[in-house]
C-alpha cells in the first residue's frame, strides 16, 4: 500500500490542477514501485531578482525501505523551470531514475565498476539539465545534471574534464558520479 502523499505550496498559491497532476505523477511512481513508505512534494515559486517571469522548482522526497530518496534538494537558476507543469514532470522522471537505482540495489543488480572513466564535455544542454561526454575510446555517453556531483553542473563547459562511473540507463550507457576535474581542452599551456 502506497506511503501518505504530502503536497506543500511554497511562495505560491495553492493550485488544485497542479495538486492533481501531481497524484498522477505519485500514482505512477507507485504503480511503478509499491513499497513507497511516505511521498513529500514542494512545488515553490523561489525569489529570482534577476528574471521577470516566474520560476518553480519542486522537489520530492520518496522515503522507502532503509533509504530515503531526495530530488532537487538545493535548485539553482537552471534547475527551475518557467512552467510548472515541465518542473513537475521532470522531478518525476528524476525520481522514477532514483528508484530504478534503488531497486537495482536491493536486487544486487549495481554494476560493480573497477575504476571511473574519464572524458571530456561534448555538448551540454543547461535548459534541458544534461550533456554529454566524450570517450577517448571514441564514443558519447549521456549524463544528466542530477548525475554531477557538488552542484557543479553549471560550472561545466565544452571540452571540461571529466571522471564518471558509467551505467547502464534506459536508453543506453550513461554517465553518473560525474566529476569536473582539469582545465577545459585547448586551455591548457602548449608544450
Amino acid at each position: 500500500m502506497p506511503g501518505d502523499l504530502q503536497i506543500t505550496f511554497r511562495d505560491m498559491e495553492p493550485s488544485v490542477a497542479v495538486e492533481a497532476r501531481i497524484r498522477e505523477h505519485a500514482a505512477e511512481l507507485d504503480r511503478f514501485y509499491d513499497r513507497i513508505v511516505g511521498r513529500r512534494v514542494v512545488v515553490e515559486m523561489p525569489h529570482r531578482h534577476q528574471h521577470q517571469g516566474r520560476l518553480y522548482a519542486v522537489h520530492i522526497t520518496l522515503t522507502v525501505p532503509g533509504r530515503e530518496i531526495v530530488i532537487g534538494r538545493a535548485p539553482t537558476e537552471h534547475q527551475a523551470h518557467e512552467d510548472v507543469y515541465v518542473a513537475i514532470r521532470d522531478a518525476f522522471e528524476a525520481a522514477k531514475r532514483q528508484l530504478e537505482d534503488h531497486i537495482r540495489r536491493e536486487r544486487g543488480e549495481t554494476k560493480h565498476h573497477e575504476s571511473a572513466g574519464e572524458g571530456w564535455v561534448a555538448r551540454l544542454f543547461p535548459e534541458r539539465d544534461y550533456g554529454f561526454i566524450d570517450t577517448p575510446d571514441g564514443r558519447e555517453i549521456y549524463f544528466h545534471r542530477n548525475s554531477v556531483v557538488d552542484g557543479s553542473f553549471d560550472r561545466l563547459v565544452s571540452g571540461t574534464a571529466v571522471r564518471f562511473v558509467e551505467e547502464l540507463g534506459e536508453k543506453g550507457p550513461q554517465a553518473s558520479t560525474v566529476r569536473p576535474h582539469g582545465k577545459p581542452r585547448g586551455t591548457a599551456a602548449h608544450t
